[in-house]
């Protein structure tokens, strides 16, 4: 496909891997949005442009020209970067997804953050712009040393800081769920951040654009993730409190018995995870479309994150 104008909505870590691929492996041309001056990317030699939300015709004039946006902000900002896309004639449309299947979250999902009213509003201008989800489970960075805050995603999930997701690495204890409502072992897919960048780019030069594309590193068990990290950190668990989906309804009703919404919500991807909301059929769509990119493995980028903790 001929070069583009792509436009990359925010400057958080995953947007800035997205961007970087795009800088460094494409011709297309780069434009990053962002809601305040970015002089050390500018230095870095990318177009920046700073984009108020709040200001319809902010968002319209950054937007002119664009063939592609990716967004990363939520919320009404990207109700109202949908609206602009539309109005400007942008022709392709990436929502703020990157997890599991849409089709699968809950009515009212707790976790949502906006992102069912985006998907709602494209679906409304799917006669102007076209859009696709980008479906890649859980990122590897959730276990990062210092939690995926320390990469500059999910600062504003509530569930970003190291040990919120199923275990500790540090301290070594986990909340598994490891059985789903029938007993069976719980499955998740994952993908490291870098590599949800490669086929992301990857994916602008396909023609046609599905309603979804997936991709993943690995799909494991939550069982087998435990193990892995106990390998690579060469530590038995002190403590591992496996759960059914029974067991964490009844830890969600204490915590909100007791109004601990930062632990409501590090319950509700524990649920949605034994729920199977973070699995999907393998091999993933785009690992078949592009076999050449080789994702990296769960135990090889856990090794290397946590190489210089003792």
């Amino acid at each position: 496909m001929s070069n583009m104008r792509i436009a990359v909505a925010g400057t958080c870590g995953l947007a800035l891997i997205i961007a970087r691929e795009i800088h460094e492996e494409t011709s297309h041309q780069l434009l990053i949005l962002s809601r305040s001056h970015q002089p050390g990317l500018i230095s870095q030699g990318y177009q920046c442009q700073v984009v108020d939300y709040n200001d319809t015709n902010s968002i319209q004039h950054s937007l002119m020209g664009v063939d592609t946006v990716i967004s990363t902000v939520t919320g009404n900002a990207q109700l109202r970067l949908i609206e602009a896309a539309v109005q400007c004639r942008v022709r392709r449309f990436v929502p703020a997804e990157f997890e599991g299947q849409p089709g699968l979250r809950i009515q009212g999902d707790p976790l949502d953050r906006g992102k069912a009213a985006a998907l709602a509003l494209l679906q409304h201008y799917r006669a102007y712009i076209h859009s696709t989800v980008f479906v890649c489970g859980i990122l590897y960075e959730r276990f990062s040393v210092n939690g995926m805050r320390s990469q500059r995603i999910g600062t504003n999930t509530g569930y970003g800081n190291e040990g919120d997701y199923i275990l500790d690495a540090r301290n070594m204890t986990a909340e598994a769920p490891v059985y789903d409502a029938v007993g069976n072992l719980a499955y998740l897919c994952m993908t490291s951040a870098y590599d949800v960048g490669k086929y992301v780019v990857r994916a602008l030069d396909m023609a046609q654009w599905p309603a979804e594309l997936s991709m993943c590193g690995e799909r494991t068990s939550v069982n087998q993730l435990i193990d892995t990290v106990r390998q690579c950190r060469g530590r038995m668990f002190n403590n591992v409190d496996w759960q059914n989906p029974e067991g964490l309804r009844y830890q969600l009703t204490l915590a909100q018995v007791e109004g601990d919404v930062p632990r409501q919500k590090r319950i509700f991807t524990l649920i949605a995870t034994a729920e199977g909301r973070y699995d999907f059929a393998n091999p993933a769509y785009l690992n078949t479309q592009f076999p050449d990119i080789r994702p990296i493995s769960f135990r090889d980028w856990f090794t290397r994150n946590w190489a210089s903790v003792p």
